[in-house]
């Protein structure tokens, strides 16, 4: 390494799976003569630098148990360039991982980039995510920022999943137990409350040992109010992430904290979905897109590294500071699949790490290891107080119905889940709805045929059910005019979703096309859509059913915000439950639907 010219020396990525981290002990090794502190006299002399190991993952999303079917894979490409499938994640094998990557290493600090609860399965999501701290508690985890899911239940829950205490309606879950909140600090930096403009949490936190002082500074997107209902964010405002990181980065420096790390929930896509693509080869449209890469490019150079989520996908890029220096931005897939290793040479005369020796990582977390014991008896702790819930059956289909899994813009689940919508809304009563629509984002995982537990295959269960649709949120009826709705339609594919489209889940009766040749708005061919046969009239009004999400206009869609004449139904978990239940038997179990509805232009 030390022969590398130093204005061309970026740091080297070791992408292998089973390769471990690369130590600089060789740099400090070249160094000149005299830049090593020699230590005469009695005692160990103290060596100039130390390795400090960096273990970071993210969007946990309160996984406890092994994800089921797709959602539990991760892509691994092979030496002959071909990509394969491989089972991971679960807290069970996650602790395993960690622990066995710390041994040997006298400084290791664990931090995590946000979306640790929320959206979570029913083992965790039934208890407000109290498991979910349990095991982040006993992984050792030292600090995460927030994520957009950790507002989900608004700021006073996430104040209690902090400091402790029983839930203030469903109380405590164990006789004589009374939760203890996290023992690791949540960083909120860029979130403050309306009135008082002081940050709802820490917004930094410094990590120490021996001397070694390494500052970590937590923002969660500042586009979070878009994307989680109007009650979780009540009273709080986002600030720029750039702004608010650069501004405490300041005053760490100030203090003498040196080395700095930003844990940031929003991320990037790769070029290639396999979580040993080296993210920095320089092949045409090669390397990573998306809202990180100008994050990066604008947090001051005093940051040392950056890890990220949001965007669920596995990365170890390089992206250049103002300065025009590379600096390592990482990301570790999501539901405790992968975890990134980095290595952060802390100089102690400048206290500041040397950034051309930083050498990043990351590994799946395999089934194939030793599970680790304390979080097995909290699993089967939690089940047994689940198991009366979890175990009830609702349904039956005959294979996998995919929906998280799936990466076409129709989704079988999503178009099983409109059409559960549409048919609890279409009588007079509950609000005589026409069309439904379902976010894609709200689809949590797949149906997976094969058993989860003892229920037997092609069982749904309530726990599996809640599972795909953890929010339990409410559904509203609302009036919009034909204009309206093709608007939202538009929405999909411009505005602050061109870059990354969201495309909305549509009951059955609604059909057009989508272009993707075309940009922004027109990639949704006007004149295609057809609703039961007959084009959209603009001065028609049409009752829409959707989850109080969308009704609130999330995840961009304005339109939809727009509607009038709101009824509000029954709660999405419980329409889908209602829908299996009266389309599928034992005998008669449900097939994956068909997709069809929306014809894709590539």
């Amino acid at each position: 390494m030390s022969a590398t010219p130093q204005k061309n020396r970026v740091p080297r990525r070791v992408l292998a799976a089973t390769a471990g981290i690369v130590t600089v002990g060789a740099l400090v090794a070249a160094m000149p003569a005299g830049a090593q502190d020699k230590g005469h006299g009695h005692g160990h002399p103290q060596p100039r630098t130390v390795d400090v190991q960096l273990l970071s993952f993210n969007d946990l999303h309160g996984n406890l148990e092994p994800p089921a079917g797709s959602a539990g894979t991760v892509s691994e490409k092979q030496a002959d360039g071909t990509v394969k499938s491989i089972p991971a994640g679960g807290v069970e094998y996650l602790a395993t991982s960690l622990r066995t990557a710390r041994k040997g290493h006298a400084y290791s600090v664990t931090a995590a980039g946000g979306d640790m609860v929320g959206a979570s399965p029913l083992l965790s999501g039934l208890f407000h995510d109290e498991p979910t701290i349990e095991a982040l508690n006993g992984l050792d985890l030292d600090v995460t920022a927030v994520g957009n899911h950790e507002f989900d239940e608004g700021a006073t829950e996430l104040a209690r999943l902090q400091n402790g205490g029983c839930h203030p309606v469903e109380g405590c879950y164990e006789e004589g137990k009374e939760f203890e909140g996290a023992d690791f600090p949540y960083l909120a930096a860029n979130v403050t409350n309306e009135r008082t403009g002081k940050p709802v949490l820490k917004p930094y936190t410094v990590w120490k040992k021996n001397g070694v002082k390494i500052g970590f500074i937590g923002v969660t997107l500042e586009g979070t109010p878009n994307i989680v209902t109007a009650n979780g964010v009540k009273g709080l405002k986002f600030h720029d992430e750039i702004e608010t990181v650069n501004k405490y980065a300041k005053e760490l420096d100030r203090q003498g904290v040196k080395s700095i790390v930003a844990l940031i929930h929003e991320g990037g896509a790769p070029a290639s979905s396999a979580y040993n693509y080296d993210c920095d080869s320089p092949g045409a449209g090669d390397g990573i897109s998306g809202p990180i890469v100008d994050i990066a490019k604008g947090i001051t150079p005093k940051v040392d590294a950056l890890v990220t989520g949001h965007t669920h996908q596995a990365y170890v890029c390089t992206v250049p500071d103002p300065s025009g220096q590379p600096r390592m931005v990482t990301s570790a897939s999501s539901f405790g699949k992968v975890y990134t290793d980095t290595t952060l040479t802390y100089d102690r005369r400048t206290k500041d790490i040397v950034r051309t020796s930083v050498e990043s990582a990351n590994h799946i977390v395999s089934r194939d290891q030793a599970k680790a014991t304390d979080m097995t008896a909290l699993i089967a702790r939690w089940n047994t107080l689940a198991a009366p819930i979890a175990g009830r059956p609702q349904g039956y289909i005959s294979a996998d119905i995919n929906g998280r899994g799936s990466t076409a813009p129709e989704k079988p689940l999503g178009n099983l889940i409109a059409d559960a919508q549409l048919e609890g809304l279409a009588p007079a009563d509950k609000g005589g709805a026409v069309v439904a629509f379902m976010n894609p984002g709200g689809i949590r995982s797949d149906l997976v045929y094969t058993a989860s537990g003892s229920e037997g295959d092609g069982v749904v269960t309530y726990g599996e059910a809640f599972t795909v649709q953890p929010f339990t949120n409410m559904m509203n009826v609302v009036d919009l005019t034909g204009a309206q709705l093709v608007a939202a339609l538009q929405q999909q594919v411009s505005g602050s979703n061109e870059a990354s489209p969201k495309i909305l889940q549509i009951s059955k009766g609604l059909t057009y096309t989508l272009d993707m040749t075309k940009s922004g708005a027109d990639r949704v061919v006007a004149s295609s859509i057809l609703l039961n046969g007959e084009a959209i009239d603009p001065a028609k009004t049409y009752r829409v059913a959707m989850n109080e999400f969308l009704a609130g206009g999330g995840d961009g869609f304005a339109a939809l915000g727009q509607g009038t004449n709101k009824l509000v139904g029954p709660s999405d978990l419980d329409l889908f439950n209602a829908y299996l239940a009266a389309h599928s038997t034992a005998s008669a179990p449900l097939a994956p639907p068909a997709t069809g509805r929306i014809t894709v232009v590539q």
